[in-house]
């Protein structure tokens, strides 16, 4: 340093004194101006040299050379269609990313090791740790939960290094996809099923312990029906008792038997008897009892609705475990098929499922 230093001040020096030659020379100094002028020349450096030495002080000859730190080296690879467990058996994620890590500085004995190995089970073991516990059905969600997990660098179990995950891509199989579809939709349905079930059960005993438990009740239930018209409950009360004693495999009460008489050659119900049909002679079965009861309401042979409804009174019958009358009540009146869930499992004979073609008629 100080080697330039003087370097640099005799050639600003010379460079001065040629200034000044030049100078006196066009400007005709007189001579006694010319040894003045070399004193300066020479004593003007040497002062200004020693006076920045006293105030730069003393400076060490050489300085430690500064090293810099080596740069992180970071790599990546790329995981494609990587089958990772769900909370349900057989459903699998599939998973897809690409790796990053960077090596953790060791000492000069380390074993030789494949680092893009090591990377990639240390992520697939943190993204399995989180699949594991979710359902199959929420893969997108899933994803994004495994993009923020997977997004900081974390050691390996061996700590050689520390890796992370980007762009990540979670998806389930398109059979599984379906599967699920499939199952969400036969879920959906057997909810509307069970409530459907649950409306007619209800039903059937609101009709079965309430409206047709006896003649009275029933004639109650039919007044009110019809806007408490009591002469036309009245000309009904035949047909309400063989209702009744059909819903409850009953004999006609000997109390009715001559009301029953009366009403069917009477003259009173002439207006009724115009607009109902006459019931067939009663055979005495239960059958018999409801086919003359169709016949007097209207429902004539081949109206669907003598099927209907006779499919809700066999339902009624049976919960009074009388299931040979419900069964030739089915049979008489051939009624449609029962409801089948979409599961593709039959219900039971006796699970009461919605029928498709027959709705709520009595209510």
């Amino acid at each position: 340093m100080t080697t330039a230093r003087k370097t640099t001040i005799v050639f600003l020096t010379i460079l001065c004194g040629l200034l000044l030659t030049i100078v006196g020379l066009t400007q005709r100094w007189p001579v006694w101006t010319w040894p003045t002028l070399a004193v300066l020349l020479l004593v003007v450096p040497a002062a200004t040299f020693r006076i920045a030495s006293l105030r730069r002080g003393s400076m060490p000859v050489s300085f430690e050379e500064q090293l810099t730190a080596s740069p992180v080296e970071r790599t990546d690879c790329h995981v494609s269609q990587v089958s990772l467990p769900s909370r349900w058996a057989d459903y699998n994620f599939v998973f897809s990313a690409t790796v990053r890590w960077y090596l953790v500085e060791s000492s000069g004995h380390a074993p030789v090791l494949n680092p893009a190995g090591l990377a990639s089970e240390a992520v697939l073991n943190r993204a399995r740790a989180i699949t594991e516990n979710r359902e199959p059905g929420r893969a997108s969600l899933v994803q994004h939960e495994l993009s923020g997990a997977l997004s900081r660098m974390c050691p390996d179990p061996t700590g050689h290094l520390q890796a992370m995950a980007e762009n990540i891509n979670l998806t389930l199989l398109e059979q599984d996809q379906e599967r699920l579809s499939r199952l969400a939709k036969v879920r959906k349905d057997k909810a509307v099923w069970e409530h459907q079930r649950k409306y007619e059960q209800s039903k059937r005993q609101y009709l079965g312990e309430d409206v047709l438990k006896d003649t009275g009740s029933a004639v109650v239930w039919w007044l009110a029906k019809n806007d408490e018209q009591v002469e036309r409950t009245v000309a009904d009360l035949a047909l309400l008792a063989q209702l009744t004693s059909a819903a409850n495999d009953t004999d006609i009460p000997e109390r009715l038997q001559n009301l029953l008489s009366q009403q069917s050659g009477g003259l009173a119900d002439q207006e009724f008897l115009e607009e109902y049909p006459a019931p067939a002679p009663q055979e005495g079965t239960a059958a018999d009892h409801l086919s003359g009861f169709f016949d007097a309401m209207g429902f004539l042979e081949g109206d669907v609705r003598r099927a209907m409804v006779a499919k809700q009174i066999s339902d009624i019958v049976k919960e009074q475990n009388r299931h040979e009358t419900a069964e030739s009540l089915l049979r008489r009146f051939d009624p449609p098929a029962t409801f089948t869930p979409n599961d593709g499992e039959q219900p039971h004979p006796d699970a009461g499922g919605p029928d498709e073609t027959s709705g709520p008629l009595l209510t």
